[in-house]
C-alpha cells in the first residue's frame, strides 16, 4: 500500500499497490502490519456501509467524543464521493482546518481518519456506496458533529447538497457553546 500524508497531520490517503495482468489486478486494501509500520492505529472492531441513492447526498460532519473517539478507514466501493475531514483536536496546529479528496470505486483510494477528526462526504453520483472500517463500536451518547456549511471552516464542497438529514443540517456553528 502507498501511504500519502494529507496536510492534516495523522490523516492519510491510502492507495493500493496493484499487481496487474490480463485479468485485471490484485491488491491488498488493508494490512495491520503495514498500518503499524506507518505508526497508524489499525484495529477494526466494526465495519459499516453507507448507501446514498441520490447525487448530492451529504452526510456529516460527524465524530465521536472521548473516550469513544474512533479511527476510520473510509473507501468508496460504488460510485464517487467527495470526502472531507476537519481537524477538531484543540492542541493541533491544524485545528479547524479541512482536507477533501475524491474517493471513487475506480480510483480505489481510501482515506485514513485518526481520532480527533470530524468526517463527512457528499455523493457525486447516484448510488454511491461507502465502506467504513472503524476502530471501536459506535456509542450513540458520544456522537458529535459540525455544520457542513459553517463559515468558520470554509469547506469548498463541489456540489450544493440536495439531500441532508435534519440532524446534519442543524449542528451548531463553531461559535456556539456546544461546538468544538
Amino acid at each position: 500500500m502507498i501511504f500519502t500524508e494529507t496536510p492534516l497531520s495523522g490523516a492519510y490517503i491510502v492507495d493500493m499497490n496493484r499487481a496487474e495482468d490480463q485479468r485485471g489486478f490484485f491488491a491488498r486494501s488493508f494490512c495491520v502490519e503495514e498500518f503499524a509500520a506507518h505508526g497508524l492505529a489499525a484495529p477494526v472492531s466494526q465495519c459499516s456501509v453507507s448507501f446514498n441513492a441520490k447525487t448530492a447526498t451529504l452526510r456529516g460532519l460527524h465524530f465521536q467524543a472521548a473516550p469513544h473517539a474512533e479511527d476510520k478507514l473510509v473507501r468508496c466501493t460504488n460510485g464517487a464521493i467527495f470526502d472531507v475531514i476537519v481537524d477538531v483536536r484543540p492542541e493541533s496546529p491544524t485545528h479547524r482546518q479541512w482536507f477533501g479528496a475524491e474517493l471513487t470505486a475506480l480510483n480505489h483510494r481510501a482515506l485514513y481518519i485518526p481520532k480527533g477528526f470530524a468526517h463527512g462526504f457528499i455523493s457525486l453520483v447516484d448510488r454511491a456506496e461507502v465502506l467504513y472500517m472503524i476502530s471501536i463500536p459506535y456509542a450513540a451518547g458520544f456522537a458529535r458533529g459540525l455544520r457542513w456549511n459553517d463559515p468558520a471552516l470554509g469547506i469548498r464542497w463541489p456540489l450544493q447538497p440536495a439531500v441532508i438529514s435534519a440532524r446534519d443540517a442543524e449542528y451548531p456553528l463553531l461559535d456556539t457553546p456546544r461546538a468544538v
